[in-house]
């Protein structure tokens, strides 16, 4: 298995993410962490480490630098710009797809990455083939972005998450493309119930690996 720590230039300042692509690999993902040196948490390594156990690599990716980070704690205001997360995210993608260019591209975005990762994939239809919103906000996106989605998309929630539930039904009959909206059964925000990350990676596992054709 090849992993490395990578820099990916995104115009503002460069943003550093960590590529790992499993000896056998059918597909990549891109995790875009909306928050400072979010890659090394262990939620997001464990999520990856289920992703790599089903031939998938994975391009974990700060959308933020480490500045912009440390004014994120203060006013929580980087977080929510989807429009920069958004710009970031692309510019991951154009790095990403010519080092992979053999094989499919998914995205996985959290809380406001999950808008940030439809707003790439409506901005590159031909790079992105699927999109993983895992209890995200994908609802912060737009009629302007949701209707110039192309690639299958996955909404991944919470049962016990009511109203982030509620905005991934809204989100789910807007979208004008294959979509699917899988309930983990009482789990709440951020699937922190013991079993519940690990029954929401498994699902997106297997969505990734049929790359928005697999049954989950």
């Amino acid at each position: 298995m090849l992993s490395e720590t990578v820099t990916v230039p995104s115009g503002e300042g460069a943003l550093i993410g960590e590529l790992t692509v499993p000896d056998t690999v059918f597909g990549v993902a891109v995790l875009a962490h909306v928050s400072g040196s979010a890659r090394h948490n262990p939620r997001s390594r464990a999520v990856a480490g289920t992703l790599h156990n089903s031939a998938l690599g994975t391009l974990r990716i700060d959308l933020l630098t480490a500045d912009e980070a440390a004014a994120d704690r203060a006013t929580g205001k980087e977080h929510s710009d989807v429009e920069l997360l958004t710009h970031r995210l692309i510019a991951s993608v154009d790095w990403l797809a010519p080092r992979v260019s053999d094989l499919p591209v998914g995205l996985f975005g959290a809380n406001t990455g999950a808008a940030a990762a439809l707003g790439a994939a409506a901005a590159r239809p031909g790079l992105v083939d699927t999109v993983v919103c895992p209890d995200g906000r994908p609802d912060l996106a737009g009629d302007h972005v949701l209707g110039h989605v192309h690639a299958p998309v996955l909404l991944l929630v919470g049962g016990r998450d009511t109203e982030v539930l509620r905005l991934n039904r809204e989100v789910a009959n807007r979208l004008r493309v294959l979509s699917r909206l899988r309930v983990i059964p009482d789990a709440t925000h951020l699937f922190e119930e013991p079993g519940a990350l690990n029954e929401a990676a498994a699902v997106a596992a297997r969505w990734f690996a049929g790359m928005g054709q697999a049954e989950i």
